[in-house]
């Protein structure tokens, strides 16, 4: 295959750059997390929506009713992600947060294995234990801080579970619908939930800063689009694990960011529950791919 213009790697960099301000931009904006996570995906829907009128509307009524029932359930569990993640830096730091959040891989090895009755090596389910031990002692750490940064913790893995259910409900509907249909879709969706959330809750849409208006366009600019894009077109050139490996950096990314934009320390906990965490999840993505090369094998005997 011929390589692009601009290496893979380069791009994959990038990408993990842009999402690793996502934390530090909620961090900044003074509006609550309902209404940030409403209009970061607000500003994702309309900045997409031209190229979707032009160039992919028409895919619409090829939808079926299931697959609108899925990328509703998407696009709810998406809203709820964002609330509780945004929720979670007002009690935590960014550090145990996104460090937690990264722990998806192993929500989705427990939502294949009781929905879809997958199978796992003992190596895998090591892994997944590791990872959690890493987990357990952030949350010691945390809690000798305080009881309310605990808490935090809590949404955070909470927020890492419901991203896991939109990406299980996704997957499905992906085989079907191209990715900038099934995106806008459920971005609209989930755009939407979150509007009647913001409302039930009485939380003003407006007045807010200049500055929150800035950190909400840019939230949709970066991690949603420039980050999550970048992630999908490269990986025409990547495999799927070398891309959850290089995703795997976004903590570290936006730990360092928040200890020089947010003056936030670096707990020994964070850094030994953050590392311990990284590891296991390396573990995994690595089983996970020679599991998945030894099926391929079988398969072409």
């Amino acid at each position: 295959m011929q390589m692009p213009k601009v290496n893979p790697y380069v791009a994959l960099a990038i990408g993990v750059a842009s999402v690793s301000f996502s934390a530090i931009l909620v961090k900044l904006a003074t509006a609550p997390s309902g209404v940030i996570a409403f209009y970061r995906l607000l500003f994702t829907v309309l900045l997409m929506l031209p190229v979707f009128m032009v160039k992919y509307r028409h895919e619409l009524k090829f939808i079926e009713k299931k697959d609108w029932l899925y990328s509703i359930a998407a696009g709810v569990f998406l809203a709820f992600h964002f609330i509780l993640w945004f929720e979670s830096l007002n009690y935590t730091s960014v550090a145990s947060s996104t460090v937690l959040v990264t722990l998806q891989p192993l929500f989705a090895f427990a939502g294949a294995y009781l929905f879809f009755k997958e199978r796992f090596s003992m190596k895998a389910i090591l892994s997944g234990i590791i990872a959690i031990a890493g987990s357990l002692v952030i949350s010691w750490g945390d809690l000798r801080i305080s009881g309310m940064a605990l808490w935090g913790d809590i949404l955070s893995l909470i927020a890492c579970a419901l991203v896991t259910g939109y990406l299980l409900f996704g997957q499905n509907v992906r085989k079907r619908i191209s990715s900038i249909t099934y995106t806008f879709v459920v971005y609209a969706i989930s755009a939407v939930a979150l509007f009647f959330y913001v409302i039930f809750k009485g939380e003003a849409l407006a007045p807010y800063p200049a500055s929150d208006w800035i950190y909400f366009v840019l939230l949709a600019i970066f991690p949603t689009l420039l980050g999550h894009s970048l992630f999908n077109w490269s990986l025409k050139w990547l495999s799927t694990s070398t891309l959850s490996m290089g995703i795997l950096l976004e903590p570290v990314g936006a730990t360092i960011l928040a200890y020089f934009i947010l003056d936030e320390p670096i707990l020994w906990t964070q850094v030994l529950g953050g590392t311990i965490i990284l590891g296991g999840l390396m573990m995994f993505l690595k089983d996970e791919k020679k599991s998945k090369e030894h099926k391929e094998a079988q398969v072409s005997v």
